[in-house]
């Protein structure tokens, strides 16, 4: 079969279009026909050096996808072959990922894909969706009423943010550069903030009277300490990237700092689908490249600029 494979750490350039043996299934697991591979920022660091996460060379990158069940292994139950799935697959220790026409995962991580989108859309989906859903609804608990700022709010992770944000029913205050100010409008944000012109935590101030923000989810990894002082007593503040700095204004401010990083499961994307299906959230594509244009894929994520997400279409459904 056909996929994309990594000889060696290192640039976008190495990638290239292998025939490799095709997968098959063991127990608790599903052998999926990619229809469509996603990519993310991490794709690309673990491109440059995956070792941190267990990988060693000759490897096939790719944490997103949707497609068609093709097999099942033993044990599997409530999926069958010709079920429509998409998913994020484990990112350390798995040398196959989806930049591939067929991949094998388990099945307690896949969830049948939302009806009323595309393959291409549905596996724009589960890591920067289930990210945010995992900062906005599970760690910071948005509430009705709640005022949040978001960090990269035009970004893969972000752009979910703000949306899943607006259907908690909070006021949502989010960044981005000049180009991409009518992208946070469309997706709903009420304030939008050009951080190249303006300091976000100091708009945040102002949009609140001076008491803060209820809950700072930070998707760029340099705003965690600036926002503290834009954060309400007893609020909340996630990243999914680390910081650096002085954090001991934390403590007599009762602030909460939430690292997140996302375990796969079934039961998040379910639960996001619900969502989708009511017309509340939605990914944003901003290119759909065939899988060999991959490395096109990857220098747009190097760049660390862009409008939503880039797409590997893979094969026809």
């Amino acid at each position: 079969m056909r996929a994309i494979v990594l000889p060696r750490f290192g640039g976008p350039e190495l990638l290239e279009v292998r025939d490799v043996p095709t997968p098959t299934p063991g127990p608790g697991q599903v052998l999926v026909r990619v229809i469509a591979s996603g990519t993310n920022p991490v794709d690309a660091k673990l491109r440059q050096d995956g070792s941190w996460a267990g990988l060693q060379p000759p490897v096939v990158l790719g944490y997103d996808a949707s497609g068609v069940i093709e097999q099942v292994g033993p044990g599997v139950t409530g999926f069958k072959s010709g079920d429509e799935v998409f998913f994020t697959p484990e990112i350390f220790h798995n040398p196959h990922g989806t930049y591939a026409e067929l991949t094998v995962v388990e099945a307690r991580i896949i969830a049948r894909k939302p009806p009323s989108l595309s393959h291409e859309e549905a596996a724009a989906i589960p890591l920067a969706g289930g990210t945010a859903w995992d900062a906005i609804v599970r760690r910071l608990q948005v509430r009705v009423g709640e005022t949040v700022l978001i960090h990269g709010g035009a970004g893969g992770v972000g752009s979910f943010a703000v949306q899943i944000a607006k259907a908690a029913g909070a006021r949502v205050l989010a960044t981005a550069g000049s180009g991409n100010l009518e992208t946070l409008r469309e997706l709903g944000a009420d304030v939008v903030i050009d951080y190249q012109r303006e300091d976000p935590a100091q708009v945040a101030l102002r949009e609140t009277g001076g008491q803060g923000v209820d809950a700072v989810f930070d998707t760029v990894g340099k705003n965690v300490i600036p926002s503290m002082p834009a954060t309400r007593p007893f609020g909340r503040i996630a990243t999914i990237l680390g910081f650096n700095g002085d954090v001991s204004a934390f403590y007599p401010r009762n602030l909460t700092l939430h690292g997140v990083f996302l375990v796969r499961e079934g039961r998040r994307l379910e639960e996001m689908t619900a969502l989708i299906e009511r017309k509340h959230l939605r990914p944003i594509i901003q290119r759909v490249l065939p899988l060999e244009s991959v490395a096109e894929a990857h220098r747009q994520l190097d760049s660390g600029h862009g409008r939503g997400k880039v797409v590997l279409s893979v094969a026809k459904k």
